[in-house]
Parts: C-alpha cells; sequence; structure tokens
C-alpha cells in the first residue's frame, strides 16, 4: 500500500475537494482518496504507486493546479486495546 500526498492549489470549497477527488476515482484504481481545501492537499491511498506525473495532469485536467507530489509507502494503523 501506498500514501501518495498532491499539492493543489485553487480548491476553494467541498464540491472543489469533491471535483480533485472524483477525477482522481475516475484515473486511478484507488482505495481512498480525500482532499482539502484549507490544507491545499490531496492524500491517495493505492495498492500500487501511482505515476506522479500522471496525479499532477489528472489534477491540471480538472482545473486546478498540482503542486509537489509525494509517494510513501503505507500501513494501515490497526485498532488494538492492547497496543497501549
Amino acid at each position: 500500500m501506498y500514501k501518495i500526498t498532491a499539492e493543489v492549489e485553487g480548491m476553494a470549497c467541498g464540491m472543489c475537494e469533491a471535483h480533485v477527488n472524483d477525477a482522481i476515482r475516475a484515473a486511478f484504481d484507488v482505495k481512498k482518496v480525500s482532499s482539502s481545501h484549507s490544507k491545499g492537499v490531496t492524500e491517495i491511498i493505492a495498492e500500487e504507486a501511482l505515476d506522479e506525473e500522471k496525479v499532477k495532469e489528472v489534477i491540471k485536467e480538472s482545473g486546478y493546479t498540482p503542486g509537489n507530489v509525494t509517494t510513501e509507502p503505507y500501513e494501515k494503523k490497526g485498532f488494538s486495546l492492547f497496543g497501549r
């Protein structure tokens, strides 16, 4: 699993976030995608690493300005009452 974080300029509201999320879902096979207009970031969780240039292209085609895109390994955090 991988976590891809993309900086996105131009999102102003929840509809902007949904627009970016829908564009990412349409272009890639992802587990989860969430955007924050206040932080200017889109976070993507996927089984495979995504082409960072393609992520930027999809964001740009949806009408927003892509910034830096980073990819890092992602481990789902399990819920445990005993791990404290």
